[in-house]
């Protein structure tokens, strides 16, 4: 992550932006959309935060692998004024699985990384079976020039069944994902907001050579635990007012665990 973000052990606070045009719960006007991203992303870059990450988790229910161009170009407006206003690195991901749509957005609007779910292996998702895509992703990128845009990947990924794939452990699962050029893999908890399992973070540290995130769970109480062992800590739900996903970001509770963050540091 130092190489890559010149941080060591980065917190990414993520920006769940509000339903976008043509979802079921869009509301009001684009631009209040806008607006909120932005709010939160000064609240991030005012609060000691190392990198952001947007995603549009309010566009219930997802789509599986393919998103609509109102989307695509909706995310890449809000990457492009969120990486503007705070200047910090910044990711996205495009839920549920438009990996591709996430890669175009990046590349047009100087972001830089996205969250790739499906990379390898099948999985059972809400949406449905989610085929493994890192071939055509990879091919994509070098296609349209976002080579630097790098590409970090859920392993073993929340809210789905891995029953088909049983019989390949977590760590097995991470050296696919490194053999096939991720540029980092993602563990995390069953759910949104549960915490990922000790054991499996640092077996999957001992197999690989990329960096290793964690991606659900992370609180002011178990980071001291999990600080040690992880390469970089994407912190969402404990961000937002009550520790819900589905509220605004706390400002006091990003200071507070950034705070808290530098004191590991020192």
């Amino acid at each position: 992550m130092m190489e890559i973000f010149g941080k060591k052990k980065p917190v990414i606070g993520m920006i769940h932006v509000n339903a976008l045009p043509g979802t079921p719960k869009q509301k009001g006007r684009f631009q209040t959309v806008i607006n909120k991203a932005v709010e939160e992303a000064r609240i991030y870059k005012n609060c000691g935060a190392d990198i952001i990450a947007i995603e549009n988790m309010h566009d219930v229910p997802y789509l599986k692998r393919e998103v609509g161009p109102e989307i695509t170009a909706a995310m890449t407006v809000i990457g492009y004024e969120v990486k503007n206003v705070s200047g910090l690195p910044v990711g996205i991901q495009i839920l549920a699985g438009a990996n591709k749509e996430a890669l175009a957005a990046a590349h047009s609007a100087g972001l830089d990384f996205i969250r790739a779910e499906g990379f390898v292996f099948a999985h059972v998702a809400d949406e449905g079976i989610m085929e493994s895509d890192a071939g055509e992703l990879l091919r994509y990128r070098k296609m349209i020039g976002a080579e630097s845009v790098k590409i970090f990947t859920d392993i073993k990924k929340k809210h789905s069944s891995h029953a088909v794939t049983g019989d390949v452990d977590i760590a097995e699962t991470a050296k696919a994902a490194e053999f096939f050029l991720s540029d980092g893999v993602i563990i995390t908890g069953v759910a949104t907001g549960t915490e990922a399992d000790v054991e499996e973070i640092i077996k999957v540290k001992k197999s690989v050579k990329i960096p290793v995130l964690i991606g659900s769970g992370i609180t002011d109480e178990n980071i001291e635990k999990y600080y040690p062992i992880a390469d970089a800590f994407i912190v969402g739900s404990y961000f937002k007012f009550k520790g819900n996903w589905k509220n605004g970001v706390d400002e006091k509770r990003v200071k507070a665990f950034m705070k808290k963050i530098r004191n590991n540091q020192n």
